[in-house]
């Protein structure tokens, strides 16, 4: 399983997914799909389009990755989280094919999401890559749109060293004369989609050229904007907080125009759906307020762009000290992200409880290189709790690092 030990779970290769989805029927070709890759935001995007397209009436399913608290979130409907039942019942029925195959856990997972879409009478279903997007086992659909929301560093043991090598990967879900919607343009990378676009005869749309995004306020009640399409000017609220989700806003308001054939979502289905992101799709992990006074906040970010993201949020929010608990996995390169991480933070290093953890000693002893100090904490609670009796009530707590050290605090 690549999320808890690495590498040895990565498998370039979408032999053993078709073999399953073979057995199982295909089906894949049962339901209609939007396909979603890139580094950072696919999460984001993935809910705020769901939200949207519910509040329009529609039956949406979900495919994300990974999980936070319970391995089920990662195959929703309309928020809703598979059932027990169905997830055991699906690997005690298919037991021997599981065995005759071998395939890795998120193969499995995926089979087992799209033949819970197929039975489930959806209207469509909105499907997050894991890692790359080329080779990814949810890259067998043939969707009504593939979206690409950004690239940056991130696994580049498996996708390559340099921001066009991941574009590559990434850019492996286009499919022939499947319309494809950049979320965030990048000098970089654009030589790539447009290449892979014109080889696959396929429509290229760049989000900021179909919605623009104006006057973004956000603070940790939600977030404020203002929306120009053509000559229409449009006042939007969000529960969702943080300035980074501006890019992913307007890639989904962007997607919504690209899809209105299939789909009808009239204003007020959109606004409702900004409006009710989190709890109407089960959308967990990024900038959440988990208390006040201190202030805390549990985000995700992981790796260079997100990081960045995260200093915005803090240099917008106003606070007496800052605590920063933090923990990362022992694949991770840090001398990338360390350099971004705030220097007047006090730190409570911590290692998630699963073995591609990073001791906390040793990511203590490696930030000190950087001029980040603090404890090591043998495990993310009792770091969590350090920080909080530490804290006054004018202090702010982030918690990030990794999924895996945020998932053991919400």
């Amino acid at each position: 399983m690549f999320q808890r030990v690495g590498d040895k779970a990565f498998k370039k290769d979408l032999t053993n997914t078709l073999a399953l989805l073979n057995a199982l029927g295909n089906p894949h070709k049962s339901f209609k799909s939007i396909h979603i890759a890139g580094t950072n935001g696919k999460g984001s995007v993935t809910h705020i389009l769901a939200s949207m397209l519910q509040k329009a009436g529609y039956k949406v399913a979900c495919y994300t990755s990974p999980h936070y608290k319970d391995f089920r979130e990662r195959i929703k409907i309309n928020g809703e989280l598979v059932s027990e039942d169905y997830v055991i019942d699906f690997v005690a029925q298919h037991q021997g094919l599981i065995e005759k195959i071998e395939p890795s856990f998120f193969e499995i997972t995926v089979a087992m999401a799209f033949d819970y879409f197929s039975k489930q009478d959806i209207d469509v279903a909105i499907v997050e890559t894991g890692m790359g997007g080329r080779f990814d086992s949810t890259n067998v659909l043939t969707p009504l749109l593939s979206i690409i929301t950004n690239i940056s560093l991130d696994h580049q043991q498996f996708l390559g060293d340099t921001i066009d090598k991941i574009a590559v990967e990434k850019a492996g879900i286009i499919k022939p004369e499947v319309p494809v919607l950049i979320g965030e343009f990048q000098e970089e990378t654009d030589p790539v989609f447009v290449k892979k676009a014109m080889e696959c005869n396929s429509s290229l749309f760049y989000a900021k050229e179909l919605f623009e995004i104006i006057d973004f306020d956000s603070s940790y009640g939600g977030s404020r904007f203002t929306s120009y399409f053509g000559k229409r000017k449009l006042p939007y609220t969000t529960d969702l907080s943080g300035n980074y989700q501006k890019k992913n806003i307007q890639t989904a308001l962007a997607a919504t125009m690209l899809l209105r054939e299939e789909f009808t979502i009239r204003d007020m289905a959109k606004q409702a759906g900004l409006d009710d992101v989190r709890q109407s799709t089960h959308f967990l992990g990024r900038c959440m307020k988990l208390q006040e006074k201190p202030l805390v906040i549990a985000d995700s970010a992981h790796n260079e762009a997100g990081i960045t993201e995260l200093n915005t949020v803090i240099q917008t929010t106003t606070f007496k000290r800052l605590h920063f608990v933090f923990g990362t996995v022992s694949d991770k390169d840090l001398t990338k992200v360390f350099p971004l991480l705030p220097s007047n933070a006090q730190y409570y290093f911590c290692k998630a409880n699963i073995p591609r953890g990073m001791n906390a000693d040793d990511l203590q002893e490696a930030a000190h290189e950087f001029k980040l100090e603090g404890k090591a904490y043998s495990n993310v609670k009792e770091a969590y709790n350090a920080a909080l009796t530490e804290a006054s009530k004018e202090d702010l707590i982030v918690v990030s690092g990794s999924i895996f050290v945020v998932a053991e605090v919400i």
